[in-house]
């Protein structure tokens, strides 16, 4: 049986709680437990050589990670695609935008998912016709990442210059290992939340899945 998992009376359950270590203790086992899904390592090796302004690795395939290795699950499962954002205001054309999406798809060509990299200094012009509400200018990448509909989607990982890792974590990582969905009304209306959520209640049965706030 995996370190990080036993199972009882026929159930797996984590064997520990990384959620409550120290911070720096919990960004040793994200790191550990993260480059177990190789796919997700790899999309890190090939998107820092893309030089892309900003990027990250960010969202489901990072927190859905951990919900599989934490549960005993294999680590790519469930993981629909793998998010790259990165942030370049200097041109906010689609063709731009384009010419990069093309790129990384010549960059992750054999990958056995999905990658899909998007501009986020250019969300603001498409969001309110996808989502029915208008979003105001991102002014970064982190800027981004905070709007998300839950408030374990707001994650991101990138690769630095000698191997390091950039984790930004603006709620901390404590509900991603600890299973827990908590809505975040920053931007995204609550259907978005509630559609999200229940996808991944039937995936993760296990997860804690917290109401919107009246």
């Amino acid at each position: 049986m995996d370190e990080l998992v036993e199972r009882v009376d026929g159930h797996i359950r984590a064997r520990w709680a990384p959620g409550r270590l120290p911070v720096t203790e919990q960004l040793g086992v994200l790191r550990s437990v993260l480059s177990r899904n190789e796919v997700l390592t790899d999309v890190l090796a090939r998107t820092a050589a893309l030089r892309l302004p900003g990027w990250y690795v960010t969202a489901g395939c990072l927190f859905q990670t951990v919900w599989n290795v934490v549960t005993g699950r294999p680590p790519t499962n469930g993981i629909k695609d793998y998010d790259v954002f990165y942030f370049d205001d200097t041109d906010l054309s689609w063709e731009a935008e384009d010419a990069v999406i093309r790129a990384g798809r010549k960059a992750f060509a054999g990958l056995p998912a999905d990658v899909e990299i998007r501009n986020e200094a250019r969300v603001h012009l498409w969001y309110e016709r996808k989502f029915g509400v208008p979003c105001p200018p991102h002014e970064s990448t982190e800027a981004a990442i905070d709007c998300f509909a839950a408030t374990t989607c707001c994650l991101g990982v990138r690769l630095e210059p000698g191997g390091g890792w950039r984790v930004y974590a603006p709620h901390g990582l404590s509900d991603v290992f600890d299973l827990v969905v908590r809505p975040n009304p920053r931007l995204a209306p609550r259907e978005v939340y509630e559609t999200k959520a229940t996808r991944w209640k039937e995936e993760w049965p296990e997860l804690t899945v917290l109401p919107w706030p009246r």
